[in-house]
C-alpha cells in the first residue's frame, strides 16, 4: 500500500514538474517575443542606416573624380572598385602617360581597411611592374579549330574517351543512358 502511495506521489511530482517546465517554457518565450518585438524596430533602422552609408560612400567613390579638390582629371581616372578604387594614368589625355597613380577614396572617419594598408605598403616599397601577357599562338591562329575545341568542351567530348549518346536528347556522353540533365527532368516529370 506505501508502494503504491509513492509511485502516485512521483507521477504526480512528475506530472507537476513537467506543467511547470511547460508553462515557464511558454512564459519566457512569450517574454522573448515581446522583447524583440520591441528591439526590431531599432535593428532595422540601424540596419538601413548602414547600408545607406555603404551606398553613399560607394556612389561618393565613384563621383570624387567629378568632386572639388580632387587633383586628377576625371578623363584620366579608371575606377578599379576593389581593392582600389582609382588607378590614375597622368597624362594619359595628351597621349604621353608620364606617372600611375594608386587612389583610395575615405569619406567622414573611415580607414584604410587590412587589404588597402597591405597594398599602400607594397606600392610605397615600390613593388609594382609590368607584365606583358600573349596569348597561346594556337588559341587565335586556327579560329576553326578553336571552334571545335569549344564546342567539343560544351558537348562534353574529350579525345580518348568512348562517346555515347543521350537517349533522350542525342547529346554526347561518356556512359550508356541519359545525360544528367535528361535525368532530372525525367524524375521532375515523375512526380
Amino acid at each position: 500500500m506505501v508502494d503504491i502511495i509513492t509511485i502516485i506521489l512521483i507521477i504526480v511530482l512528475l506530472v507537476g514538474l513537467f506543467i511547470a517546465y511547460r508553462i515557464g517554457h511558454k512564459a519566457g518565450a512569450f517574454k522573448r517575443d515581446i522583447f524583440w518585438e520591441g528591439e526590431l524596430p531599432n535593428y532595422r533602422k540601424d540596419a538601413i542606416m548602414k547600408s545607406r552609408a555603404v551606398l553613399g560612400g560607394q556612389f561618393s567613390e565613384q563621383l570624387a573624380p567629378y568632386l572639388p579638390n580632387f587633383d586628377y582629371l576625371p578623363t584620366e581616372c579608371k575606377f578599379i572598385g576593389k581593392p582600389i578604387d582609382f588607378i590614375v594614368f597622368k597624362g594619359m589625355d595628351d597621349k604621353d602617360i608620364n606617372e600611375v597613380v594608386f587612389v583610395e577614396v575615405k569619406s567622414g572617419n573611415a580607414k584604410l581597411n587590412q587589404h588597402e594598408k597591405n597594398l599602400k605598403e607594397t606600392i610605397d616599397k615600390k613593388r609594382v611592374k609590368w607584365v606583358e601577357y600573349r596569348i597561346p599562338e594556337e588559341l587565335h591562329s586556327n579560329k576553326t579549330e578553336l571552334g571545335d575545341k569549344i564546342s567539343n568542351v560544351v558537348n562534353g567530348i574529350e579525345e580518348g574517351v568512348k562517346k555515347f549518346l543521350c537517349e533522350s536528347c542525342g547529346r554526347a556522353i561518356k556512359h550508356k543512358g541519359k545525360c544528367f540533365a535528361c535525368n532530372i527532368k525525367a524524375k521532375k516529370e515523375r512526380k
